[in-house]
């Protein structure tokens, strides 16, 4: 296994707004497979696009460009533009039309910033809008087939601009009684209801699901042997369950962000890296400790080979799929933005609309990331 390749199973972000010197020295030597924007990485629309730009000069293999832009207080693009209507406010407004046009937006947004992967659809089945689990305004349905129906059409109205999409949080995340951000939730489901409800959207649209995130909350009904083990490292879950049992051998499977509380309370970093990949994930996301980057390279020229192949392949044919981004301009962009606008109008009303997400800090981490 050449090193160079290693880092392809590296999904990773970024420390600031632009590539230092040393930034740049460092992932060209790591060669990651993919990059992960968050807030510190936007101050304007020039610059992140500038951004995304020289993150693809200094791969030698075409990365993948992702963010989470699902819509209301995870939208990172509202640093710099308006601020998308969320999956709840979209649900309860039940037009299709509209969703569609969310997908659309979304889709033209990001290619035109240089993104080829939105991290979204979310796929969880909302039982209590009010959770304090991250998840607030962010369901699609109180029902499974309310998920699959609007969470279906963002999704191909998305793609069909260019923009691959991303199943989360699997295997559902929804029952969770406390935020991963923090610390490990314990989801105490039978295999029954997780058949039944949270596995369900995933088994409908798993055709078209460029990739799947795997939570960090652990399953009883799946691990039962392993108290406290986070669905992210599990073979039962990623490989038995996912792969095997409905059938998505061909897409690309993720952790979710290795740097939550989840999952630093838990399991030592060595033991994350090389677990994430022995239970059927192909990337590893490292979010905010970007200085470990160069260790999670070291754990992973110590596995299988025959389990690198194929994470590695699987990337290969995701990456195949991804589209070039669109021509850059402040009017192309100030075109979409109002597009924006307009929709979260029609969602929202004039008057609501002009009420944004607030970071106050009593919310999720999800916010701010």
């Amino acid at each position: 296994m050449e090193d160079q390749n290693l880092g392809q199973l590296l999904l990773m972000g970024i420390p600031g707004a632009e590539l230092d010197a040393d930034t740049a020295r460092r992932l060209k030597a790591i060669q990651p497979g993919g990059f992960i924007i968050f807030g510190r990485n936007i101050k304007a629309p020039e610059q992140l696009r500038k951004l995304m730009d020289d993150l693809r000069d200094l791969s030698e293999v075409e990365p993948i460009l992702t963010i989470d832009q699902e819509g209301g207080r995870v939208s990172r693009l509202r640093l710099i533009g308006q601020e998308p209507p969320n999956a709840q406010d979209l649900r309860k407004k039940n037009d299709l039309k509209l969703i569609k046009r969310h997908g659309e937006l979304t889709g033209k947004i990001l290619r035109l910033f240089g993104f080829n992967l939105d991290l979204c659809p979310v796929l969880d089945v909302s039982h209590d809008d009010e959770a304090d689990n991250s998840l607030k305004g962010r369901c699609y349905g109180t029902s499974v087939n309310e998920v699959i129906e609007k969470a279906a059409t963002f999704n191909h109205a998305m793609r069909k601009q260019g923009i691959l999409s991303c199943g989360k949080h699997f295997p559902g995340y929804a029952n969770a009684d406390c935020d991963a951000h923090h610390e490990l939730p314990v989801i105490s489901r039978s295999i029954d209801e997780l058949e039944a409800e949270e596995l369900a959207p995933y088994r409908a649209m798993i055709p078209d699901l460029d990739s799947v995130m795997v939570c960090h909350s652990h399953y009883p009904a799946y691990d039962a042997d392993r108290p406290r083990w986070p669905a992210s490292l599990s073979k039962n879950i990623i490989t038995q369950v996912l792969r095997n049992q409905l059938g998505y051998d061909h897409g690309l499977v993720m952790t979710d962000d290795l740097d939550m509380g989840a999952i630093l309370n838990e399991v030592g970093f060595e033991e994350v890296i090389r677990e994430s990949i022995l239970a059927g994930n192909d990337m590893a996301m490292i979010c905010h400790r970007v200085e470990m980057v160069e260790d999670a390279k070291k754990v992973l020229a110590t596995l299988p080979e025959p389990e690198l192949d194929q994470a590695l392949k699987r990337i290969q044919r995701l990456k195949k799929r991804m589209v070039a981004p669109t021509p850059f301009s402040m009017e192309a962009f100030e075109a979409v933005n109002q597009d924006i606008w307009d929709l979260r109008v029609a969602v929202l009303g004039e008057e609501r609309a002009k009420i944004l997400s607030v970071e106050d800090g009593k919310r999720s981490p999800v916010e701010t990331y």
